[in-house]
């Protein structure tokens, strides 16, 4: 193994996974998975006062920087990646105590992130349920004889959160009306007609919109009385 003539850490103490077989130079036991080198010779844990401290491996940011925090000792692991000559951190050790007392912690903030969440989604789904009344009421004042369960059911459609539909687009968040009459005529095209049907049967897109513009415009002036040209 090659030593350890620059640490890659520069403070606290440092232990090294080791790629080679290695025997403690103090008690003789090997070979150590972990080692700890003093003036070139290699310890095992035990023997540089390290073994009661207990392995964490990286990946948790929180909880790495935590059971530092809360531990009296520690020591950074690393191992030597021949491929890039260097070596990596690959965890650290730390008191069992401090370590379960990070895990607290990071449990605690797990539980009040899950709450924050939790507010968050009632609060944005009350904000999408009043969007929607307010996108039904909209069509409605547009399409007085629209029938309010259809007109609550286009607008839930049109307006669901990350669907990305017309309801969704800054013209449908601003009720403007092209954007609330796009959803109406959608709705009417695709459930009151066969246009789905002609798709399916491979009639183009454009084509079947021009079968179907006479029952939509049809359907759509029952709905509206009078009110302005619809296009189907």
């Amino acid at each position: 193994m090659a030593p350890l003539a620059t640490p890659p850490y520069r403070s606290g103490l440092l232990v090294v996974q080791s790629l080679r077989r290695k025997q403690c130079a103090a008690c003789r036991r090997g070979p150590l998975s972990l080692l700890v080198l003093e003036d070139g010779a290699p310890r095992c844990l035990d023997c540089a006062d390290l073994g009661h401290l207990v392995f964490l491996p990286r990946g948790d940011t929180a909880l790495t920087r935590r059971s530092r925090e809360e531990s009296g000792l520690s020591a950074v692991v690393v191992r030597f990646n021949r491929r890039k000559g260097r070596y990596e951190r690959q965890g650290v050790l730390v008191e069992e105590a401090g370590l379960a007392r990070a895990e607290e912690r990071c449990l605690a903030d797990a539980e009040a992130r899950r709450r924050r969440r939790a507010r968050d989604a009632r609060r944005r789904a009350a904000e999408d349920a009043r969007f929607a009344e307010a996108f039904a009421a909209e069509i409605l004042r547009l399409y007085p004889g629209c029938p309010a369960d259809r007109a609550r059911a286009i607008a839930g459609h049109a307006s669901a959160r990350g669907s990305g539909r017309v309801g969704r687009s800054a013209a449908g968040r601003a009720l403007s009306e092209g954007a609330v009459i796009s959803a109406v005529v959608a709705s009417v095209r695709h459930v009151d007609t066969p246009y789905d049907q002609l798709l399916m049967s491979g009639v183009a897109r454009h084509e079947a919109r021009r079968r179907i513009a006479a029952g939509v415009e049809t359907a759509l002036r029952g709905w509206r009385g009078a009110g302005a040209e619809d296009v189907g």
